[in-house]
């Protein structure tokens, strides 16, 4: 199951995730003992983590856990569980605004630019009530359609709600993904092209979910992007490449040092992790992920 099948049935519940890779038991890294130090990482209270990559837990189910980690936020919660994050006390660390989001349409679609509008318009107040800042937004495939038009039909559809956005703190971004191995055809699947958005929409508002994953999938020197452009950032997804699934030793990404650049831009948001975790015990996965990134 992927995130695409997952925002249409709306939860995965009761299924069961295929085991792609070994378990990472201790989640030591190479050369480094389990108690060794790696650094000035990220603090577990500004991680995070996508529901959909353990929605084969309730989410009633999951917080709790979440909590013994040190969480406080989940990624990814649609608007009717808002009221269960609240009860457990915790916050959507990024929202969807609409109960069912399809990823292959968005902003670069003029013509479904009155029905995001007026979907957003109407949760954009309703999750400033709950206190959440962000919430995820999407492009949509190309469909036979040049980048640059796309930019300026995309600009123009979230440019109409940027009033309200401001008007309750809360900012929308853009999530890139590969076009490469997982969203064929997705049009926002460059750094270059969403930074470009921002520009053309020119609000504080309006800002980059920057997955890592995707990224280095699609164009490589991650680092050196989140050095580059990371005024433009407001959110961070992890997975490890290949696969998208933990994050440890058995992938090409060296998240300690991921980590470091992002703490070294002065970011105060949160990171979410967005991996698909293999083995027999997947929240020690998610107990992995948040020591190597702390």
């Amino acid at each position: 199951m992927d995130r695409r099948s997952f925002l249409k049935t709306g939860s995965l519940a009761g299924a069961s995730l295929t085991a792609g890779g070994s378990s990472l038991a201790t989640g030591v890294l190479a050369g480094t003992a389990p108690n060794q130090s790696l650094g000035s990482g990220m603090p577990a209270s500004q991680q995070s983590v996508s529901y959909w990559c353990y929605g084969f837990m309730k989410l009633e189910e999951l917080l709790p856990e979440l909590k013994k980690m040190g969480l406080s936020a989940i990624d990814l919660i649609t608007p009717k569980d808002w009221p269960i994050l609240k009860e457990h006390g915790f916050t959507c660390s990024m929202a969807y605004g609409r109960e069912k989001e399809d990823i292959t349409t968005g902003f670069i679609d003029e013509h479904l630019h009155d029905e995001l509008y007026s979907a957003y318009a109407k949760t954009i107040p309703e999750m400033a009530e709950y206190g959440y800042k962000s919430m995820v937004v999407f492009a949509g495939n190309r469909r036979g359609r040049n980048d640059l038009g796309g930019l300026r039909t995309a600009a123009k559809g979230l440019k109409r709600l940027m009033p309200i956005a401001k008007e309750h703190g809360v900012t929308l971004q853009l999530e890139v993904f590969n076009s490469k191995v997982d969203h064929p055809d997705y049009m926002g699947d460059s750094t270059a092209w969403a930074v470009t958005l921002c520009d053309l929409v020119d609000s504080e508002n309006f800002k980059i979910l920057w997955d890592i994953y995707h990224m280095q999938v699609q164009e490589g020197n991650v680092i050196q992007s989140i050095k580059d452009y990371h005024p433009y950032f407001g959110h961070y997804h992890t997975a490890g490449v290949p696969g998208r699934h933990e994050i440890g030793n058995n992938q090409e990404l060296y998240y300690p040092a991921v980590i470091q650049a992002i703490k070294a831009t002065g970011y105060a948001g949160y990171l979410a992790h967005e991996f698909i975790p293999t083995g027999e015990d997947k929240l020690q996965s998610l107990r992995d992920a948040i020591r190597i990134c702390g």
